[in-house]
């Protein structure tokens, strides 16, 4: 059976071959990497890790494979701070500058590698003196400031694995994450500027060792914002305290390849958080390998911002170790990107200025821009005349990261922020997967709006049906077929929830599960989490095709779609929908944007209701909370709604979805 699993009812015939002049300069302008990882992948992983990396040992092994527990570059010793600090300042680039960093209030710092080296040796030997060893692991909750990636380089020197929770979470989530990892030593600050004001970090996890984490002996605070926190006698200590006579100089420790780097856990809105561990070797290869050439990246001249925050994945990745162990130029800015200058912040906070990111590039002369597609739905929102009034000639290439990006941002952030001359490349790739697994390589593919396009070089994917099944042409199931070297080497603490989680849907096959089709030319499109697949009279329709449909209209910046209980079809298609900046809200564009869904897809499509709302509910980390949605379609109680960015935008919703004409 090879029948499409996910029905395919967008089509999309826009295509964009690199630039010439782009391709004409390009550090990989061919097929050669993909030609030689499919002919022998394991010699072309182990020809990126002697190449990217510095090695104290040589491996002996590439892979040891016993499913589903991989070693790559067995026998092979290295240290990950070594890697992206003392191998640079050694070959004389220690005065190039790792980091510009920008505080929301608009302070910045200019941090060399030579500078940043000096701090992490420092704060690695605060922690040796807090009696921190190798194979213990240590929390970090921290705003995004740059304490945060010297707290985790720090802990990479000694041996020390690091679990940074992100700092929108709350004080369970802090609990959690501690007690599973059994962390000794917790990294914080007294707070972090967001939207203008110090939001609260310090009291946070006084509030979680309140309740619970006895293993935690020590709590590092950083004085970022100048707050009044309560400092517990003989817990808690000032990280100004701790590095004040620390030496600068500390031994980068050879580590075993398969040592734990760090922890990183998945939400765990529906189970105990997974404690998601990866080692060294192989997930340095691989984000080292992927940030050089999916990026094209010019270590001596480019300025590279990926505008994520570093409590996610995408920062650990392509904030922190891909960058620097590339030797680049990265920024790092603290806020958000409705927040400007202290200087532009006058008035009512609403008439604020929307462009800081833009200011920033322009400041900076940032030359790739790697951001998730909210975020860019959101700039369409608020108006292509944000972006215009800066200048953004410096940028060689953009990326999305996150979720599947609709066509239509894709356009315009081709158009608006790439000049119509900037090669896009979507990544799909996920915190199990370590770094990029599918992605456009801007020098050599040929992209479509909306797709990732191909497998990176050494990453073998296929869509398969519901039997497991290869599928030649349509929707199903998103597999990898082999393994790779920045896979997850397990869950903390249970191995058997690995194995039942990733590799029991389908026989040897790695599923995680998000949908996904494949076009006549090969090319990947992904759907969403296959949870979101809705089912209308037989049809599996998934809501990524649907929101980019509604997306497609012209009045619209950004939906999300969701399947409600339906007596007559099993469900039925309700669409959220934001409003681009001139567009106002009436009942008759709702039925032009629900003909123009069906127009573009097909009647089976056609939203039963549009709701035009302001706003959507969204996590802190920009993730559209459709489980929440779904609720107020079908009237049930929230519950709990704190982790929201905004959770006052309930209450509107909840009045427009009840005064939106429905379709009988």
């Amino acid at each position: 059976m090879t029948e499409p699993t996910i029905e395919e009812l967008y089509v999309e015939e826009r295509t964009f071959p690199p630039p010439t002049e782009f391709a004409a300069a390009a550090l990989l302008a061919d097929s050669s990497h993909h030609d030689e990882a499919t002919t022998d992948y394991e010699a072309f992983w182990a020809r990126q890790a002697r190449e990217l990396l510095t090695w104290d040992e040589d491996f002996h092994t590439v892979l040891e494979w016993d499913q589903p527990f991989s070693k790559w570059f067995v026998g092979g010793r290295l240290n990950m701070s070594y890697n992206c600090l003392d191998r640079h300042v050694e070959a004389g680039f220690g005065d190039r500058i790792a980091y510009h960093w920008e505080g929301e209030p608009g302070d910045t710092r200019t941090i060399s590698y030579a500078d940043l080296l000096d701090e992490v040796c420092r704060f690695a030997n605060a922690l040796l003196a807090l009696g921190l060893e190798r194979g213990d692991r240590v929390a970090i909750y921290m705003p995004m400031i740059p304490e945060l990636p010297v707290a985790m380089l720090a802990c990479t020197r000694i041996g020390v694995a690091h679990s940074v929770i992100f700092g929108g979470f709350s004080p369970d989530s802090i609990v959690d994450r501690c007690e599973d990892a059994e962390a000794r030593l917790i990294v914080t600050a007294d707070a972090g500027y967001r939207r203008g004001a110090p939001s609260a970090l310090k009291a946070n996890v006084d509030a979680a060792l309140a309740g619970g984490a006895p293993s935690v002996e020590h709590v590092v605070v950083v004085n970022r914002c100048n707050t009044e926190v309560a400092m517990v006698d003989g817990r808690d200590l000032w990280w100004h305290d701790v590095i004040a006579d620390a030496p600068t100089h500390c031994p980068a420790e050879p580590m075993d390849s398969e040592q734990l780097l760090y922890l990183l856990y998945t939400s765990g809105t529906t189970a105990k958080p997974k404690g998601i561990m990866h080692t060294t070797g192989g997930y340095l290869t691989q984000v080292a390998y992927t940030h050089r050439y999916v990026f094209d990246l010019r270590r001596e001249t480019d300025v590279y911002w990926c505008a994520a925050d570093i409590g996610w994945v995408t920062g650990h990745s392509y904030i922190v170790y891909g960058p620097l162990a590339n030797g680049c130029t990265s920024v790092i800015y603290e806020g958000t990107p409705d927040t400007p200058r202290l200087e532009g912040r006058n008035g009512d906070q609403a008439g604020w200025p929307k462009d800081r990111l833009w200011d920033i590039i322009e400041r900076y002369r940032v030359t790739q821009l790697y951001t998730a597609p909210t975020a860019i739905r959101t700039f369409m929102k608020w108006g292509a005349q944000e972006p215009e009034r800066h200048d953004l000639s410096s940028l060689r290439v953009l990326g999305t990261v996150g979720e599947p990006i609709n066509p239509e941002a894709w356009m315009w952030y081709h158009t608006h922020i790439g000049g119509e001359s900037c090669p896009v490349v979507d990544t799909w790739w996920q915190t199990e997967t370590g770094g990029h697994m599918i992605s456009p390589l801007p020098g050599v593919t040929t992209t479509k709006p909306g797709s990732a396009c191909l497998p990176i070089p050494g990453v073998f994917a296929e869509v398969v049906d519901d039997a497991g099944q290869p599928v030649a042409h349509g929707g199903g199931y998103l597999t990898i077929t082999r393994p790779w070297p920045g896979m997850l080497r397990g869950i903390w603490g249970d191995p058997d929830r690995y194995r039942d989680t990733y590799w029991s849907r389908f026989e040897g096959r790695y599923f995680a599960g998000d949908g996904a089709k494949v076009d006549e030319d090969g090319y990947l499109w992904l759907l969403g989490r296959v949870d979101d697949v809705m089912n209308v009279s037989g049809h599996r329709i998934s809501t990524a095709e649907v929101e980019s449909a509604l997306v497609d209209h012209p009045a619209v910046a950004e939906a999300a779609v969701v399947g409600v209980t339906d007596a007559i079809t099993g469900q039925a298609i309700v669409g959220y929908v934001i409003l681009r900046g001139s567009h106002q809200a009436s009942d008759e564009l709702g039925e032009e944007v629900r003909a123009h869904v069906a127009t573009k897809l097909g009647p089976i499509a056609r939203p039963k209701t549009v709701v035009l709302v302001p706003d959507l509910p969204k996590t802190r980390s920009g993730k559209i909370m459709r489980r929440l949605l779904r609720d107020v379609a079908e009237g049930r109680d929230l519950g709990d709604t704190t982790t929201l960015a905004d959770s006052g935008v309930f209450d509107e919703i909840r009045t427009r979805a009840a005064e939106s004409p429905q379709e009988d």
